[in-house]
């Protein structure tokens, strides 16, 4: 079965138990679905009474190698006493398999949402950010990818000219403008910077907040420039973003040199996530759970608002970039 067509119907509560069951953990409570897609996770109490989550990995996404380098990763940040949720150890190794299905386990970590408008907690996750890359910038991966154009864009634009989401009376005007997108993007990009280890997608979703950030899901961790862990973060008008982005890096640069000629790069960085999001919902829309969660992606409307996103994007790719204020 390809990625296109896989689907998580095998994975019932059954088949969980039994997973569990063989590396000696005995689920005592019934298996809490937590927010997730493009793997399944589930949080439980043991028989012990100890709060677990498991997460069961989407086969054929990452190799066994992979996983184990974002698993050795994790660990390398949590020996640093940065709060992530890092993957346990059971039986000499954090990645399990049973039955074709790859799993690994975490302590079950509560918080409530990070305030990306509360300055003091920015100022606090920049500091973890720049920790977080100072363990990254010692060596890159060499599993996993390297951000770039052809996963991020070309493979995305043939994956939607292949698909039959965007309705036959858009389609020239969304392809035109997606064309212009990827041009546009071509002449802002440069690989004019040392790739390090990242978390990936370091969006406000990802950080919990517990009497300090939490960082959670490495799912997305690669190489790549260290603003694509903090243009996530940043959020309103122009204005907004200026005075988050000198916060964010107040911290960040206590722990770790930040390259400014990066902030070329956050709106070439939005556009590709712009792209690649769309890529990803119709590369999945056969797992019956994402026409439930996103249903909205077969609707006209959203099509349209989408050829409108390309038009706004390339406005912002041809405004300055953002900088720093004079002190920097």
């Amino acid at each position: 079965m390809t990625q296109a067509t896989f689907n998580f119907d095998a994975l019932t509560p059954d088949f969980m138990w039994y997973a569990l069951e063989s590396i000696g953990i005995r689920a005592e409570s019934g298996l809490l679905a937590l927010n997730s897609y493009e793997n399944r996770v589930y949080q439980f109490v043991d028989e012990d009474r100890h709060r677990y989550v498991v997460k069961f990995y989407r086969p054929d996404r990452w190799s066994e190698a992979q996983i184990l380098e974002e698993h050795q990763f994790a660990s390398e940040l949590e020996e640093q006493e940065i709060p992530l949720a890092a993957p346990l150890v059971f039986h000499g190794t954090t990645l399990h398999e049973y039955q074709g299905y790859r799993f690994a386990l975490f302590n079950s970590v509560g918080g409530r949402q990070f305030e990306v408008d509360n300055e003091e907690q920015l100022e606090w996750v920049g500091r973890f950010l720049g920790r977080i890359h100072k363990v990254g910038s010692t060596r890159p991966f060499t599993h996993r990818p390297t951000l770039g154009l052809d996963e991020y864009l070309y493979q995305p634009k043939q994956i939607l000219q292949n698909a039959d989401f965007v309705p036959l009376h858009l389609q020239n005007s969304f392809f035109n403008d997606l064309d212009m997108l990827i041009k546009e993007i071509e002449q802002h990009w440069n690989n004019d910077y040392t790739p390090i280890r990242l978390h990936g997608d370091c969006h406000p979703g990802n950080i919990l907040w517990r009497d300090g950030p939490m960082f959670v899901d490495l799912d997305d961790a690669r190489n790549g420039p260290a603003i694509q862990d903090l243009w996530m973060l940043l959020n309103g008008e122009r204005a907004d973003k200026l005075v988050q982005l000198d916060i964010l890096l107040e911290g960040y640069q206590e722990f770790c040199d930040f390259n400014v000629n990066q902030l070329k790069l956050i709106e070439p960085l939005r556009g590709l996530r712009m792209v690649h999001y769309m890529a990803w919902l119709a590369k999945r829309w056969n797992d019956p759970a994402f026409p439930l969660a996103f249903p909205w992606f077969n609707d006209p409307k959203y099509w349209e608002s989408q050829v409108l996103a390309f038009k706004e994007q390339l406005f912002a790719l041809a405004e300055a970039p953002l900088s720093l204020m004079p002190q920097w």
